[in-house]
């Protein structure tokens, strides 16, 4: 029998994969939109991280496929009003901010970023976290605010919502397990550092050497 402990860290990497896979998944529609299975599956690798709040799960299963359907192709329709568009997703069942940004960073990465309670706790005037849509979209800005910056002091210009979101919630993560790494090094010091570099030039391919509502929705 395998043990839980691995059984779990199995489930954890195929639920990466999924999250990694989906975007494009998505944009290979004619129309953006998700499942009934995607959703679920979603909200099983929103579990993972943050809070745990099991009854979600069953919540979001409750909903039709056409409802689904319907709402996330909607909602993907809204936007560039992140807003509206998490309007829309909240109206499915355990449906929350949290739960909505997970869906729309998974079509638009480059406007979105995930509501993960690490990544939003990381910032100070954001704690205690909120799941409302207002608190989201404070998040949300002082995250592109920041991609913004980013871009700027990168030649290279990748940094999207979503990207920043994933650093925060790394470093977080990171603290959370081995706080020692960063006593004299800050979250703030470590953006400005980015953010303040100047530039660097590419090397060309002939110069690069040969080798995260507070009751059921979230």
């Amino acid at each position: 029998m395998t043990s839980p402990p691995v059984a779990w860290r199995a489930a954890s990497v195929r639920l990466i994969k999924f999250q990694e896979e989906l975007p494009a998944a998505i944009s290979a529609r004619s129309e953006r939109s998700l499942t009934h299975a995607e959703l679920v599956k979603i909200m099983e690798w929103k579990l993972t991280k943050g809070k745990f709040r099991p009854r979600l799960q069953q919540l979001i299963g409750s909903n039709s496929e056409e409802a689904v359907q319907s709402s996330t192709s909607k909602a993907f329709g809204l936007l560039p009003d992140v807003q509206a568009a998490i309007t829309e997703l909240c109206k499915l069942k355990g449906v929350g901010p949290a739960t909505a940004s997970a869906v729309l960073v998974a079509g638009a990465p480059g406007e979105v970023a995930f509501m993960a309670d690490e990544a939003v706790e990381s910032i100070a005037e954001l704690r205690p976290v909120e799941y409302t849509a207002k608190h989201y979209a404070l998040f949300l800005q002082k995250i592109l605010n920041k991609s913004s910056q980013l871009n700027k002091a990168d030649g290279q210009q990748d940094w999207t919502p979503h990207r920043v979101e994933q650093c925060l919630w790394a470093w977080a993560v990171a603290n959370q397990i081995q706080p020692s790494l960063f006593q004299e090094f800050s979250l703030i010091d470590a953006t400005e550092t980015v953010a303040n570099q100047k530039p660097e030039k590419r090397k060309t391919a002939d110069e690069k050497p040969s080798k995260r509502q507070k009751t059921e929705r979230s």
